[in-house]
């Protein structure tokens, strides 16, 4: 359950040195199972599971921060330079292991100066992993710049593939990682009721996306990566974004929302509609909520995502002509400190590769139908228990809520 989105002095709430320990465990102990020597990663997400650092969201997509992590020791961050000395104030668990970080920004550098920092960086991992014993490991790297894998390799060492030690490491969430995410998911719906007051005709959509992130940010939100926000006849088929159309009577309304909150993702669509809905919608949001509900009762550990994906329609049912098309329709997949995380449920590889559900995996389950103009799109959030699932969305989707929205939504 949310536990407030403060700290305080008098309540545990989240045990944050636990998760910072239970968090470096798990990785540590993937990499041990990975006979990897190190991971060495670029994504922020990564960067804050290991470390348990962040700077704001202007780094996000610069590759402008990196950490180490070796097998058996503690990791080291190479951070912005100016932001090194509040990183060891803030940060103390990583002060004795902190070093500029020797980069690019994705290669805006003059371009002698990109590769000459490549191979100064390239030299600086070496180094300590040479100091470690560890430099004829396989060194498991998630992203990085073309400039500085080759500069790696022009050290002699043997780079792998990191991101799938990443994603395993990080697929079963602990207590505090659960807490943290039905948090952002609190916050979330917190917008979604603000939206079934403030719909209506005359409002656009690009409003609707404002007020969302207005009530979002007032409860604590850490960063908003997007706001969907898809109406009329713009809903089928299905877009991804938001535009500055103005609602009318009877529009259908669908948002899809991914939150921050101390590093932990919301995926959450829900669909409204403006003023009373026809029966084709109402025709089409049973049937989505059906396929959404097939799913979700498969879920326990043990079942396999090819089993879940079986219960949804195949892409000719859609009128599309292949699984490529209809990727992203009807899908599930891992939510936590990273948007998508192990496993993705779709009948486009799901069938031929399935994979385990397993007890603490934390899935977002999401499914889509639509008839002439009129699309729906449904999605909630579970956490896989001993003996099945528990829904931590909260949002009531089973029936098609008319906007404005100003009396009880229990039945």
């Amino acid at each position: 359950m949310p536990l407030g989105t403060m700290a305080t002095d008098c309540e545990i709430r989240v045990d944050f040195d636990k998760l910072r320990r239970d968090r470096l465990a798990k990785m540590q102990q993937q990499l041990k199972e990975d006979k990897l020597g190190a991971l060495l990663s670029f994504d922020p997400d990564t960067i804050r599971y290991v470390t348990s650092t962040r700077l704001n969201d202007w780094t996000n997509n610069k590759l402008a921060r990196s950490c180490l992590l070796p097998a058996g020791q503690p990791p080291i961050l190479f951070e912005v330079g100016s932001a090194i000395e509040t990183k060891k104030r803030l940060s103390p668990w990583v002060k004795d292991r902190i070093y500029p970080f020797v980069g690019s920004m994705r290669g805006t550098f003059p371009e002698p100066v990109v590769y000459e920092n490549a191979r100064k960086f390239a030299g600086m991992i070496a180094s300590h992993l040479r100091e470690l014993g560890l430099e004829k490991e396989p060194l498991g790297v998630d992203l990085a710049e073309i400039a500085f894998l080759r500069a790696l390799e022009a050290e002699g060492i043997h780079v792998v593939d990191g991101q799938q030690t990443i994603l395993k490491a990080e697929a079963i969430k602990t207590p505090e990682e659960i807490a943290l995410i039905e948090t952002s998911i609190a916050i979330n719906e917190a917008a979604f009721w603000e939206v079934i007051q403030f719909a209506k005709p005359g409002v656009r959509e690009n409003e609707i996306n404002g007020l969302m992130r207005n009530v979002m940010y007032r409860l604590g939100s850490e960063e908003i990566q997007n706001i969907n926000v898809i109406t009329g006849e713009r809903s089928h088929p299905h877009p991804h974004d938001h535009s500055d159309r103005i609602l009318q009577i009877g529009d259908l309304i669908f948002i899809d929302v991914v939150n921050v909150f101390l590093g932990y993702k919301t995926c959450y669509y829900q669909t409204f509609v403006t003023g009373r809905p026809s029966q084709r919608q109402l025709d089409v949001h049973k049937q989505v909520y059906e396929w959404l509900a097939k799913a979700t009762e498969l879920i326990r550990p043990g079942v396999s995502t090819a089993d879940v994906a079986r219960v949804w329609p195949t892409a000719q049912e859609l009128g599309l002509s292949d699984e490529g098309e209809a990727f992203a329709l009807e899908l599930g997949h891992g939510v936590g400190i990273t948007h998508w995380a192990k496993p993705v449920i779709s009948r486009m590889f799901s069938l031929e590769h399935p994979e385990e559900i397993k007890e603490g995996m934390v899935l977002a389950l999401e499914t889509y139908g639509g008839l002439g103009n009129d699309g729906v799109r449904i999605e909630e959030m579970l956490v896989v228990t001993a003996d099945g699932y528990r829904m931590l969305t909260k949002f009531p989707s089973q029936k098609l809520i008319s906007c404005p929205c100003v009396g009880s939504l229990l039945p």
